[in-house]
């Protein structure tokens, strides 16, 4: 008895002893850590999220298994941008993907060295994130919105939709430059609209004043322009004020036009987040963020929504 109770010990002692080898041993080594930055919450991402999971799975990652996804939502706070930031520098990422201009500021001030790659920037010239857009020069690229070009596109296709509308309320944020708001009222002079623009400031703006403001103005139609992660988080809101205002309204991005918005035109934004997979997995097997010209996008859609109850 006493032998096989020694025999015991020594087995159980063996056992305790090789498990952590056995776990270490069964842990993938090596495993290249992702950050994600984002101003919004996941929820709000989801659709951008799942693409960028699509574009790396095409490329053969598999998240969990041979690449680990650090997520940072900053849900509309963009106070913690800075800290979220810092935090995946301290993990020592090999790439931090940014989605928007706040996420990439962010991310720029916290590393001069761990590769950024943004997925929606206005214009990463004017913000100071690269010398160029063919050479970017530093630990920064990606894919850009191109927003400012695109406010006079959208309002020539309200036009076209609603050729009767004279007087268009813009939804505008301090975020919106007046490059952006230059560039659509160059538009407005040439299709004879006037533009009345609503300020919609703050994390939790005055969206029901500026409504009233928009039909004490008798506007008559809505463009609403990109404004940063504001009317994002506001997207259900603004559908539903823009309905009982009974106004047409064209919106920036599809996501609007799911949540009940009429119309938007844009670039797809999942389009490239799944393309920003792309610099992910260039950067990863070596190639220096430098040395990847940005890219601007090249699939932009029409979103219409024939059962929406604006208009």
């Amino acid at each position: 008895m006493r032998l096989k109770t020694v025999r015991l010990v020594v087995m159980l002692a063996l056992i305790i002893l090789t498990a952590p080898l056995i776990a270490e041993a069964q842990q993938p080594k090596n495993v290249p850590r992702v950050g994600l930055l984002i101003r919004n919450s996941r929820a709000s991402e989801s659709t951008r999220i799942e693409a960028f999971h699509r574009g790396l799975q095409a490329l053969g990652y598999v998240e969990g298994q041979n690449i680990i996804i650090e997520y940072r939502f900053a849900d509309g706070n963009l106070e913690q941008l800075p800290q979220f930031a810092a935090e995946l520098v301290r993990l020592n990422v090999a790439v931090i993907v940014t989605a928007g201009t706040p996420p990439t500021r962010a991310a720029q001030q916290a590393t001069k060295t761990i590769p950024i790659v943004m997925t929606v920037v206005g214009d990463p010239l004017e913000g100071g994130f690269v010398a160029s857009l063919a050479q970017p020069g530093g630990n920064i690229t990606g894919l850009i919105q191109v927003s400012t070009q695109l406010n006079g596109k959208r309002l020539e296709l309200l036009k076209e939709a609603f050729p009767e509308i004279s007087r268009v309320a813009v939804f505008v944020h301090t975020i919106v430059t007046a490059k952006q708001f230059q560039e659509t009222q160059r538009a407005a002079e040439v299709l004879g609209i006037t533009l009345q623009s609503l300020d919609v400031q703050g994390p939790n703006p005055n969206l029901d004043g500026a409504f009233s403001t928009a039909t004490r103005q008798r506007a008559d139609a809505l463009l609403i322009l990109p404004a940063g992660p504001v009317l994002n988080l506001h997207k259900k809101r603004v559908v539903d004020l823009v309905a009982q205002s009974r106004l047409p309204a064209m919106y920036f991005t599809r996501e609007f036009v799911e949540a009940g918005g009429l119309m938007s035109y844009g670039p797809s934004l999942p389009d490239n987040w799944r393309r920003a997979a792309t610099y992910v997995d260039k950067i990863l097997k070596g190639t220096k963020p430098a040395d990847l010209p940005v890219e601007q996008p090249i699939k932009f859609e029409l979103v219409i929504n024939r059962a929406s109850r604006e208009g």
